[in-house]
């Protein structure tokens, strides 16, 4: 199942998820399309150290192992480690990567957005990623392996659009034809699937509770929220 656009209208012109796009964009283009390595262990989130709290060595990143008590010097010793875990959700591995990540941020994004507002949308966005972040860190504490991508934050966005928007349809490529499915059908299929990636270099924890961050923020909120969205479509269009 893939999204081809969802048939939920907004009245804003979602300027925070076009220029969350946009840095992305801007980014991979300076990191040379994600083939720069050295730039990646330079600039990016790594578990090892997030939990060491140090930059890596060029042994660890030789023998792609952490190394607890280290005395080498560190590779990039002005490395920011605390700075690259939000740096990261810029950073992306791939052409495919990046397209498929800003993709569903479109689509999902500018619903979210009119209903948090530019500037709780930025709040939430940056926090789901943080958390996604964190969560890949406890997985895989000895990781060496930078995690980039705007995946965990993005996972927030459709946690949240579930929330707000269960009943909504998203029109959906399935095999040879084009499927209106409910949020709640198609969101739930995507989440579910992440328990099932197999994949080393897909970090599925980070989608996993960047989702379940997306959700639990937006629960005690929907109602609010909503009144929003309401105040911009008109009572009928979402029941108030």
């Amino acid at each position: 199942m893939f999204p081809i656009r969802d048939l939920n209208p907004t009245r804003i012109f979602p300027i925070v998820t076009v220029l969350i796009i946009g840095l992305n964009a801007g980014a991979f283009f300076w990191q040379g399309g994600g083939d720069d390595l050295e730039l990646l262990y330079e600039r990016a989130a790594i578990a090892c150290e997030l939990t060491t709290g140090e930059p890596l060595t060029l042994q660890e990143i030789a023998e792609d192992r952490c190394i607890d008590g280290g005395s080498a010097p560190a590779e990039f010793p002005d490395k920011n480690v605390w700075l690259a875990g939000l740096l990261s959700m810029f950073l992306h591995g791939s052409l495919l990567h990046i397209l498929g990540n800003m993709w569903f941020l479109w689509i999902f994004g500018n619903n979210v957005e009119e209903a948090f507002g530019s500037a709780g949308f930025v709040l939430m966005y940056l926090a789901a990623g943080i958390a996604a972040t964190v969560a890949f860190v406890a997985a895989n504490p000895d990781s060496t392996v930078p995690l980039v991508g705007a995946s965990g934050a993005i996972a927030g966005v459709l946690g949240s659009y579930l929330v707000l928007f269960p009943t909504h349809r998203v029109l959906s490529w399935i095999m040879f034809f084009f499927v209106p499915v409910p949020a709640i059908i198609f969101l739930g299929f995507w989440f579910l699937t992440q328990f099932g990636i197999s994949d080393p270099g897909v970090a599925w924890e980070a989608h996993v509770v960047g989702f379940v961050f997306g959700v639990l923020i937006t629960l005690p909120m929907r109602s609010m929220l909503l009144q929003r969205v309401a105040a911009r479509h008109g009572p009928s269009a979402y029941g108030f």
